[in-house]
């Protein structure tokens, strides 16, 4: 990382981030050190290094909280042992918890909500350090039109936030509360972002919010996510755009049309189901039915035969019994998804479902989990053998040792699907570079490849 002086020539101060949880936190945090460089601040690769040491939390559900708490817990020791004079904890957790937490983790010198990720800076600050603790009302975060400088270490990959906060009331999430209502970002203000960022080397963008689906429902009739597509397509046609965390009941047929039509639009359809039967499906306080979404799938593929359908699902919720569970599993069966995620209920005191009778024990939600997966480990192991012997166009993200390099193909995202490894004869190529590559094995997650 750079090691740059301030405006009067001294060192200037250095500040260590860690980023937790899921992308949309990765932009806030390639956000939060963008604002730290624009003030002169130094960023660094090692905690005992830093002035100051800024933790961006997740506590979507207990795993998450539980990994922030740790992090914070490690990091606090750099007080004594190293050069941080400020320890910063930002975003969910604190947003989530509030005085509680304060109470609980005096280590910490400032603790600031995901309303007010703007005051990082000050909170950081090691002259005149004094206790802070800001969690305003999300709703108060204003969708600026200015695109924010952001530090990010993967040039050729970039996610690009185009909404916040969510409308909906399902009875598990704690989003709303943390996030606040939908508020989408101007078109223009996203497509020039998105052109900064292909020219700075992002041969992916990813558009990502809390419902990507939901996008412009509060900006007018003219103002979609097909919209949106179309110009990002139009305005860069040689970079991959992706969609994730997309929404059932929200996706359009115009959106599909546009993800089936435009080449360099991946038609990978990330969208969590979070279960597949009616009952189930309405304690969670969400408006699909199982057969409105084997028709949606339907749909999709009749529009996009080649798309690749990403879901979730959650086992364990409560209520749920082993005919709901049964049901789950043939829908799994019945839709084939190319990669299915699976999680078991986190309950809390301040969620709505907390309130629900009949509680799955974790025992019984795990061992439901492992069995899903089982079967979706079969399925997944079919999808991919389906593209022996193609050959496909693949992002080159790392070259892990002489003769290979790894990458990913339109229908694998990052962190959650698997890779494509690909043997190299002669120089290999840079990272970033999208390559042809004739697939020549195929595994339950990952692909094996030659590069052509």
């Amino acid at each position: 990382m750079s090691t740059g002086t301030n405006n009067s020539g001294i060192s200037a101060y250095a500040v260590y981030l860690v980023s937790l949880g899921c992308a949309r936190n990765q932009v806030d945090s390639e956000e939060v050190l963008g604002q730290f460089v624009a003030s002169g601040w130094r960023i660094v690769d090692t905690p005992a290094e830093a002035d100051a040491i800024v933790v961006n939390t997740c506590s979507f559900i207990e795993s998450a909280a539980q990994e922030s708490i740790d992090t914070i817990l490690v990091l606090a020791k750099y007080k004594t042992e190293g050069h941080c004079r400020r320890l910063v904890v930002a975003g969910c957790l604190p947003q989530r918890y509030q005085d509680e937490l304060a109470d609980l983790m005096p280590e910490v010198d400032a603790f600031i909500g995901t309303g007010a990720y703007f005051r990082v800076i000050e909170a950081a600050n090691p002259v005149d350090p004094k206790p802070l603790c800001l969690w305003p009302d999300p709703d108060g975060r204003v969708m600026t039109t200015q695109v924010q400088p952001r530090q990010i270490d993967t040039p050729h990959l970039a996610y690009l936030k185009i909404a916040e906060g969510c409308d909906r009331h399902c009875t598990y999430c704690i989003i709303p509360k943390l996030r606040g209502r939908q508020k989408s970002r101007l078109m223009e203000s996203i497509v020039t972002e998105a052109r900064q960022l292909a020219k700075a080397g992002a041969g992916e963008l990813i558009l990502v919010a809390q419902e990507t689906t939901a996008y412009g429902s509060d900006l007018g009739k003219k103002v979609n996510l097909a919209a949106l597509l179309t110009q990002l397509a139009d305005t860069l046609p040689a970079t991959w755009l992706r969609m994730l965390y997309g929404h059932p009941d929200s996706i359009t047929d115009d959106a599909i049309t546009v993800m089936a039509e435009r080449s360099n639009i991946c038609t990978y359809f990330d969208l969590p189901i979070q279960y597949a039967g009616d009952t189930v499906l309405k304690r969670m306080g969400r408006k699909s039915t199982m057969v409105a979404l084997r028709t949606l799938f339907d749909r999709v593929r009749a529009k996009a035969p080649e798309a690749a359908l990403r879901t979730t699902v959650i086992t364990g919720f409560p209520g749920e019994t082993d005919a709901d569970f049964d049901q789950l599993k043939r829908f799994v069966r019945d839709v084939q998804f190319h990669h299915l995620g699976v999680f078991t209920y986190s309950d809390a005191a301040d969620l709505p479902s907390h309130k629900l009778p009949n509680p799955v024990p974790f025992e019984v939600a795990a061992e439901r989990r492992d069995e899903l997966m089982m079967i979706q480990q079969s399925i997944s192991q079919k999808q991919n053998e389906t593209y022996l012997g193609q050959i496909l166009p693949v992002l080159i993200e790392s070259a892990p040792e002489d003769g290979m390099v790894s990458g990913r193909t339109m229908f694998q995202a990052p962190e959650v699907d698997g890779v494509v490894d690909v043997t190299v004869a002669s120089k290999a190529p840079s990272i970033g570079a999208i390559i042809p590559v004739r697939i020549t094995d195929a595994m339950e997650y990952d692909l094996v490849g030659e590069m052509i």
